[in-house]
């Protein structure tokens, strides 16, 4: 029994992942940015925790990725790592916090890996981002690498539909999954690429490739938890299922606590000292 609980508990590593596309076991990742979700997350069983730079998104609202701080991501990846025992825990570096700029990289990644206790960076992009991910990874922090739809490039693209469809475009993403896994990259996501594509990709790849809106033949699967749990509503791309009718749960309970309070039913004698 003491074995089981052993091996359950075992800390998810670079390494686990490496092991697990070797032997064709598919890669469970979803989002968490607080203490209380991520708990529940990692006693579930996930094999790697995304601090998402979605945060910016699901946690303070904005419409982008782009405004959140290097801050702000430090202190999410500190509350979620607090409470995972087995998972990886992987945290996105965010928009100008490395992109142009090795050194600023370097600082970026070493502050989030000291300050949080984070296992791991993940940077968006190719060719273009070569020198900060080869300079992080140079003071050994693992970096995950994120090709296809990179929502911190929302401006340039001008749009989030599917990417890579075109020849060109299509040839250049396997370029760059090639080169982010020669720089040392342990893993990559890719996004909102044909599953075609995807597939191609993780079969060239020795590294683990996880998809979001990439079809099944790949390594791995993410999602953001507000989205799967359908405590968002308004995201429904075609790549979204969603495990959970959350946000109706919780307007019910909400609701009826209201209800409870106005009525005086709550509390009772017992609820009472």
């Amino acid at each position: 029994m003491a074995n089981s609980t052993s091996a359950a508990l075992k800390r998810i590593t670079t390494h686990s992942l490496q092991e697990m596309k070797q032997r064709g076991e598919k890669i469970s990742m979803l989002t968490a940015y607080d203490y209380s979700m991520a708990k529940i997350l990692d006693a579930a069983g996930i094999d790697m925790v995304l601090v998402g730079d979605s945060a910016s998104n699901v946690m303070a609202g904005h419409e982008t990725t782009l405004p959140i701080t290097l801050d702000q991501m430090i202190y999410h990846a500190s509350a979620v790592v607090r409470a995972v025992k087995r998972a990886l825990v992987v945290v996105d570096i965010p928009f100008g916090s490395y992109q142009g700029n090795s050194a600023e990289a370097l600082r970026s990644a070493i502050r989030i890996m000291k300050e949080s206790g984070g296992h791991a960076v993940k940077m968006e992009g190719g060719a273009e981002i070569k020198e900060s991910v080869m300079r992080v990874l140079s003071a050994g922090v693992p970096v995950m690498g994120h090709l296809g739809l990179t929502p911190q490039s929302i401006y340039k693209f001008g749009t989030y539909t599917v990417r890579a469809q075109e020849k060109a475009e299509a040839e250049k993403l396997i370029e760059d999954a090639k080169l982010l896994e020669a720089c040392g990259c342990f893993a990559l996501v890719v996004e909102k690429i044909p599953a075609a594509l995807a597939k191609k990709v993780a079969s060239s790849l020795t590294i683990p490739v996880i998809g979001i809106g990439a079809g099944v033949e790949v390594d791995g699967q993410v999602l953001v938890m507000h989205d799967m749990l359908g405590i968002t509503q308004e995201f429904k791309p075609r790549f979204l299922r969603r495990y959970a009718d959350l946000q109706q749960l919780m307007t019910d309970a909400f609701k009826k606590y209201i209800s409870d309070v106005k009525t005086k039913d709550f509390p009772t004698s017992k609820e009472s000292y």
